[in-house]
C-alpha cells in the first residue's frame, strides 16, 4: 500500500509517521528544507512524539518536493495543505489543497485522494463535482499543537465524510478508517462514516466549541479583574461542576493557533442566511478581549513609568500560543501587539526562535534577557515562566494555572 501525504505540517507528518509504520510513504512539501530534514531522520516541527518516533522507530517514511516522485502508483493520497482564512472573500483560501488535487488526478487517477485539510461546509463535494474526483473522502483531523503524533496514536474519533450514493466510495471511506486504526495504539476507536458536509461541519463547530469555551473563561476572567475579584476561585468553583469540568479554562491573552480563528470564522460565514447570535458572538468576545488585555498593559505600564513624558515600552514574552510550542502563527499576542502600537506604545519581543535584533511585527527583537527586562515597563505574558520570577512585578499574565 503505498501512500503520499501533501504538506509536512503538522497535520500531514503526524499522519506521514503513523502510516510509515505499516506503509511506505512519500511525504511532498513545497520546502526543501523540510524533505531534507524528514529524509535526514529528523523532525522539522515541534513536536516531541515526532521526534521519538524518528530516533526510536523503523519508519517507511521518505520525503520530496517534486509531486511526480511522490504520487506517482500511489493508492492514497493525504492532503494536509493550508488553509489560511481569507478575510476579503470570507471563506477559506483553499488554493493549495486544489493545486495537490489536480497533481494528485495527473499522477495518481487511481488513488483514493483525502481531503485532511480544514474546508468550507460544502466544499468537498463541490470540488469533487468541478475537478471530476470520482474516489474522494474528506477527514477531518482533531490534532492539538504539540501532540499530533500522540493524538493520532490514541485518536478521540475518526471521522470520515463520504457521498453515502456511492458504495465504492463507502467502501473506501472504511477503508482509509481501517488504515488509521492499524497504525494507531488506542484501538477501541469510535469510527463515523456520514456525508461531506456533515464531516466537515463537525470540524468546525467543534473548534468553534472549543473557541468559545476559551471565549467563555476570558471573560469570566475579564469580569473577575474589573470587579477585584478573584478569578482563580471563581473558575475552581465552576469547574466542579461535572457538568463543566476543569479542563480547557485556563485564562489567556485570547484564543489564537492554527485552527480556532480561521475556523470560528469560517463557520459564522457559512452561517449566512441561517439565524444566529452565538457563533458571531464567539468571534467578537475574542476581539473584545485582546483590545482588554491591551487597556491593562498600558494602564500597567503608566503606573510604572518614573517619566510621564516618555513612551511607554511594553516588552512581549514570546510570541508562542502555548509553552513548549514554535508556532505563533494567528497567535493572539499578535493582535494585542497591533492593538498596542495603534495607542502609541513601543513594543519589544523577546522570542529565542527569532535572531536577535531582528524586527517582527514592527517591534524589535531583544533576547538578551537583561536588556530585555530592564528595557521593558512592562513584560506581557500569555503564559508565564519561571525566568520571570526575578521581575515579577512588572509582568502581567492572566495565566492562573500555570499550563496550556
Amino acid at each position: 500500500m503505498k501512500i503520499a501525504v501533501a504538506g509536512i505540517g503538522y497535520v500531514g507528518l503526524s499522519l506521514a509517521v503513523l502510516l510509515a509504520q505499516r506503509n511506505p510513504v512519500t511525504a511532498l512539501d513545497i520546502l526543501p528544507e523540510k524533505a531534507a530534514a524528514v529524509n535526514a531522520g529528523r523532525s522539522p516541527i515541534g513536536d516531541d512524539g515526532i521526534r521519538r518516533f524518528f530516533s526510536e522507530k523503523r519508519l517507511l517514511l521518505t520525503a520530496t518536493t517534486d509531486p511526480v516522485k511522490a504520487f506517482s502508483g500511489a493508492d492514497w493520497v493525504i492532503v494536509a495543505a493550508p488553509t489560511d482564512y481569507d478575510p476579503d472573500r470570507h471563506f477559506f483560501n483553499t488554493s493549495a489543497v486544489e493545486q495537490v488535487l489536480i497533481q494528485a488526478k495527473r499522477y495518481a487517477p487511481e488513488a483514493v485522494c483525502v481531503i485532511k485539510s480544514t474546508v468550507p461546509v460544502g466544499y468537498t463535494a463541490e470540488v469533487r463535482s468541478r475537478l471530476g474526483l470520482t474516489r474522494l473522502l474528506f477527514s477531518p483531523e482533531f490534532l492539538r499543537e504539540g501532540r499530533a503524533l500522540s493524538d493520532n496514536l490514541s485518536p478521540s474519533r475518526i471521522i470520515v465524510g463520504t457521498d453515502p450514493a456511492d458504495p465504492a466510495l463507502q467502501a473506501d471511506a472504511s477503508a482509509f478508517a481501517s488504515l488509521l486504526l492499524e497504525g494507531a495504539e488506542k484501538k477501541d476507536v469510535p469510527v463515523l462514516l456520514m456525508s461531506y458536509p456533515e464531516a466537515e461541519a463537525v470540524k468546525l463547530f467543534a473548534n468553534t466549541y472549543l473557541a468559545m469555551r476559551v471565549a467563555y473563561f476570558n471573560e469570566l476572567d475579564t469580569y473577575a479583574e474589573m470587579k477585584g475579584m478573584d478569578a482563580r476561585r471563581i473558575i475552581e468553583g465552576v469547574g466542579l461542576d461535572p457538568r463543566i469540568g476543569t479542563h480547557y479554562n485556563n485564562p489567556s491573552f485570547g484564543y489564537g493557533g492554527y485552527c480556532l480563528p480561521k475556523d470560528s470564522r469560517q463557520l459564522l460565514a457559512n452561517f449566512d442566511g441561517v439565524p444566529q447570535n452565538m457563533i458571531r458572538a464567539v468571534v467578537e468576545g475574542n476581539r473584545t478581549r485582546k483590545e482588554f488585555i491591551a487597556d491593562r498593559l498600558l494602564a500597567k505600564a503608566a503606573a510604572r513609568r518614573a517619566d510621564p513624558q516618555k513612551r511607554v515600552v511594553i516588552g512581549i514574552f514570546r510570541l508562542t500560543m502555548k509553552s513548549g510550542s514554535d508556532n505563533f502563527r494567528s497567535s493572539a499576542v499578535q493582535d494585542v501587539i497591533g492593538i498596542l502600537q495603534k495607542k502609541g506604545a513601543e513594543v519589544i519581543v523577546y522570542e529565542p526562535t527569532l535572531p536577535d535584533g531582528s524586527t517582527v511585527f514592527g517591534c524589535r527583537v531583544v533576547n538578551d534577557p537583561a536588556a530585555f527586562r530592564k528595557l521593558s515597563d512592562v513584560i506581557a505574558a500569555n503564559r508565564y515562566d519561571a525566568s520571570l520570577e526575578d521581575v515579577k512585578s512588572k509582568v502581567y499574565t492572566r495565566d492562573l494555572f500555570r499550563r496550556d
